[in-house]
């Protein structure tokens, strides 16, 4: 018979490490396995049990006790085509206008707690679950957490008053009017993420695809996927309840930093302008591709075409939608060339990453290791033979030339050589994307 505690022994965190450290082989730690979140958090390659020290109040209850982290006990209700009452506190409007996880929780904490203070109700409350899949689901159950710690401040006369009324919706903010096939598959990660987290009602709402298929989510992680079975199937993970206290630690933190400057009203200004800098962060991040949104800034699909009557401007996407609906107007198409020629291991690496670059344009996109016409000209090879591609190419054609990499010794003369411009990994693709489309006459 097959004894787990003699047939695998127990091994420390110390011995690990030192694994880790050995397969690292002198790389840092920190750079290559621990990821930061937009919340500042750090977040381990892995956790133990070690790492829920301290945590008893938040593990150690059951669902529906106070301090609510584990929910209600009760499954999840649909709710589709549900309007939120105009009492209900927003929290997922600061998540589409670009907010982090802290800063929808701190918010939308502050917020209730003014109405508390004035002698208003705090009932519903309505965040939006993007597909930071793990993160979301903690997101929900630290808001608990937050809710009850404030409102019980209050000294209601009974301890249930004290359990948030937690609505979910998908989120708007990540979704794309180009690629319905994704949101599909990212609405459903999203619902998932609420479901675990805990909330008493979902709306699934549908972009880009039909309203049944919002309809049948819910009925696949219902009837198939049973995820109504268990309350609170995350408890005892050392991750996720870990990322709970680290989510409610730093927004609790926000939050008086709100009431110290007079509360939710007083702040409003100040939260406006750090929810701004929060969205042009992401929009960086998004523009130069250091965050991935499928379909839009990496691996299009350039047969897909817009989504008509899609909400306006005010997503992720808007940019590279608006960069493939100028590509998509012109009388005619523009043809990128990526040329490929000589270290093969270096010139399919760097075709591959143009192709998918600058196909997020829409430009129509050829690979061939031979010259033919075309709007633009990409060379692909390794940085030791571009002086001689550049001076080969450049006197056979008289389209603009780009150059597939960052040569940085060899810049000047490639540039010298008719070269006029590059593009690497640190790129940025709306600057880049929309730099070529008025350089090749496109019309606005």
């Amino acid at each position: 018979m097959l004894d787990l505690l003699t047939d695998f022994p127990a091994v420390t965190t110390a011995e690990w490490e030192a694994v880790i450290q050995k397969d690292l082989k002198g790389a840092d730690y920190e750079k290559k396995l621990v990821w930061r979140l937009d919340e500042g958090i750090a977040v381990r390659p892995y956790y133990r049990a070690e790492n829920l020290a301290g945590l008893d109040t938040q593990t150690q209850t059951a669902p529906g006790q106070f301090p609510f982290v584990r929910g209600s006990g009760e499954a999840w209700q649909f709710a589709q085509g549900w309007e939120p009452p105009a009492s209900a506190i927003r929290a997922d409007l600061l998540h589409d206008a670009g907010a982090t996880a802290t800063q929808e929780l701190a918010y939308a904490i502050a917020e209730g707690v003014e109405r508390l203070a004035s002698g208003a109700a705090a009932d519903d409350f309505v965040f939006a679950i993007g597909s930071n899949y793990f993160l979301e689901i903690a997101k929900l159950r630290a808001a608990r957490l937050l809710w009850a710690q404030a409102a019980s401040a209050f000294e209601p006369a009974n301890e249930a008053s004290c359990l948030m009324r937690l609505h979910a919706r998908t989120a708007r903010f990540n979704k794309s009017s180009l690629d319905p096939d994704t949101n599909l598959l990212r609405v459903t990660t999203e619902a998932m993420s609420a479901i675990l987290g805990g909330c008493q009602s979902l709306t699934i709402e549908p972009f880009g695809f039909d309203e049944h298929l919002a309809m049948n989510i819910h009925r696949i992680l219902k009837e198939e996927a049973h995820l109504d079975f268990v309350a609170d199937p995350a408890a005892g993970s050392y991750y996720i309840e870990s990322l709970t206290d680290a989510l409610a630690a730093e927004a609790w933190k926000l939050f008086q930093q709100v009431e110290a400057e007079g509360g939710f009203a007083k702040a409003k200004d100040g939260i406006a302008k750090a929810v701004a800098q929060s969205r042009a962060a992401k929009e960086k991040a998004v523009s130069t591709r250091r965050r991935t949104l499928i379909g839009v800034n990496n691996y299009p699909n350039l047969k897909d075409r817009a989504i008509p009557g899609v909400p306006d401007g005010s997503r992720l996407a808007s940019p590279f939608e608006a960069i493939r609906a100028r590509t998509a107007r012109q009388p005619r198409p523009y043809t990128v060339l990526l040329l490929k020629r000589g270290d093969v291991k270096m010139r399919t690496a760097r075709a591959n990453f143009c192709l998918n670059f600058l196909g997020c344009g829409g430009f129509q996109m050829t690979e061939s290791e031979e010259l033919q016409p075309a709007d633009l000209i990409v060379l692909c090879s390794s940085d030791p033979e571009y002086i001689a591609f550049a001076r080969d190419v450049a006197a056979h054609t008289a389209a603009p030339i780009i150059v597939a990499g960052n040569p940085k010794e060899q810049i000047e003369e490639l540039k010298s050589l008719g070269v006029q411009g590059f593009v690497h990994i640190q790129s940025d693709a709306i600057q880049t994307l929309t730099e070529w489309q008025n350089r090749l006459g496109m019309e606005a």
